[in-house]
């Protein structure tokens, strides 16, 4: 039986759902619209929305491709993007070959 998630992991699933909305509704779109270029159900969008933090990270996905925030997601979760990441990355990572 799998555990719970955390009150952090809960915390988070609910501020990226509220944002979800606010994405939503500056567009001008409903519901319906983005659940349908998202590929999933209306109770998917749903769930994604209230902070359900047992949807699939697909159908998560696919709501940031259909309301153009996508590369956004991508681009908070890259390593290279920060500080540490970058300072890391050069004690950590092979070295490029320098021709």
């Amino acid at each position: 039986m799998p555990r719970p998630p955390s009150v952090r992991v809960t915390s988070a699933a609910k501020s990226i759902g509220e944002q979800t909305v606010a994405w939503r509704k500056l567009q001008g779109l409903t519901a319906a619209q983005v659940a349908e270029r998202a590929g999933i159900s209306r109770n998917t969008l749903r769930r994604i929305e209230t902070g359900d933090a047992g949807v699939s990270f697909q159908a998560f996905l696919g709501v940031a491709r259909a309301l153009g925030v996508l590369d956004a997601v991508v681009t908070a979760t890259d390593p290279y993007e920060t500080d540490l990441g970058r300072a890391r990355a050069d004690d950590i990572l092979p070295k490029r070959v320098r021709q």
